[in-house]
């Protein structure tokens, strides 16, 4: 009689955590393109809110820069404030606790080939011009001189080197200085003293800002009471302190409400593609769930099982989409439309908050999944 020599059967170290990746590698396919679906919405959440979150900081950062403790402005719908009379600089310059002000006129516009550049227009020999540290060139002599200074991501934009000629409006300038405003906004802008802004556009007498510095004695209730003080006497305009000034404005919570109502409806997106891979899943691992059930799983750790699956899927499409998210910001940044006007808020808060939005849109997406499969019998093993 001949004795056939059977081989040991391969040992198979099945763990929890070997099962939840057998169950996503199970479709590549199908895993990935899940996979994908919640990276675009997250990707959404990052260039979107980051590109929104990056306008309030810069904005915020060039009023450091300046030294600005309150701005009052009136801004209204839009992103840009809205003109005022040049007396009302007068009528607050003498308040308690006011050290110094500077009226200015900012607007967002096309310079030659910049579809969209900030010019910024200042009381001559006002403190908004003090921290500009020459890079090259000079300042102008006088607030009638025909004469602008770049910042210097100003200057790249525009290819502008001290001695070229600008177009503002219908009259060419002269570029006298390139500058470091140390802030983004600050090297992002067009400067120009205020007399001749209001002369090219026809402004005379009109200005939309007025910076002010408080005394140094003057304490954060000072401040306030002087925002206050303020807003009764003039009408025209809205007293704020600096760092609240564009986060508080109406444009802005417009901007933020439409940046999160976008994102989300990506993300939205994704949730029904976690959903429907998870239930093919559960759909097509019946028998093995029901066979595990047999083993002596507990329905809870079934539930976890599939929860775990839809987490790290998740999690995945969140690490993914982070860097589509990253990489996209970056690509919008450099394009000639928005070059120069805001930097992008890439923390790493909003990474953060962006991953764990992700995961709990995969843990949101397996919780019916998990149900039904916690719901399987496991004398379904012996049908086959």
């Amino acid at each position: 009689m001949c004795r056939i020599a059977s081989r040991p059967l391969p040992k198979i170290n099945m763990t929890f955590f070997t099962v939840i990746a057998r169950g996503l590698t199970r479709r590549p396919i199908r895993t990935g393109l899940t996979l994908l679906g919640i990276a675009i919405g997250i990707a959404a959440v990052v260039a979107l809110v980051g590109i929104s979150r990056g306008f309030n900081r810069s904005w915020a950062a060039g009023l450091k820069a300046r030294g600005t403790d309150v701005v009052v402005s009136n801004m209204g719908g839009s992103l840009i404030p809205k003109p005022f009379s040049a007396s009302v600089r007068d009528r607050i310059a003498h308040l308690p606790h006011v050290a110094a002000t500077c009226a200015i006129f900012v607007d967002v516009t096309s310079v030659e080939n910049a579809e969209m550049m900030m010019v910024s227009a200042r009381e001559w020999d006002g403190f908004a011009w003090k921290n500009l540290k020459l890079i090259s060139g000079r300042m102008p002599h006088d607030s009638t001189e025909p004469a602008v200074v770049l910042g210097r991501t100003a200057a790249d934009v525009l290819k502008k080197k001290v001695g070229d000629p600008i177009q503002i409006e219908t009259r060419e300038l002269s570029v006298v200085g390139i500058v470091d405003g140390n802030a983004w906004v600050e090297n992002s802008s067009v400067i120009l003293s205020l007399p001749l802004f209001q002369e090219i556009t026809g402004n005379q007498g009109k200005i939309n800002v007025i910076d002010i510095r408080v005394t140094p004695s003057a304490s954060a209730k000072d401040v306030e009471l002087l925002c206050d003080q303020i807003n009764r006497l003039v009408p025209e305009g809205r007293a704020v302190v600096a760092s609240e000034n564009m986060s508080n404005s109406e444009a802005s919570r417009m901007v933020r409400a439409m940046s999160w109502s976008t994102s989300l409806l990506a993300v939205l997106v994704g949730v029904l593609g976690v959903m429907n891979t998870m239930l093919m899943n559960v759909f097509e691992r019946t028998q093995e769930i029901c066979v595990l059930l047999a083993l002596g799983w507990k329905r809870s750790r079934i539930v976890r099982m599939i929860l775990w699956e839809s987490a790290l899927l998740g999690s995945l499409g969140g690490v993914v989409g982070v860097l589509i998210g990253a990489i996209g910001v970056k690509v919008l940044g450099a394009t000639p439309a928005i070059r120069g006007l805001l930097e992008p808020d890439l923390s790493a808060t909003l990474v953060a908050m962006s991953v764990a939005l992700a995961i709990a849109v995969g843990v949101i997406s397996g919780l019916y999944p998990a149900w039904r499969s916690s719901q399987l019998q496991p004398s379904r093993a012996l049908r086959g």
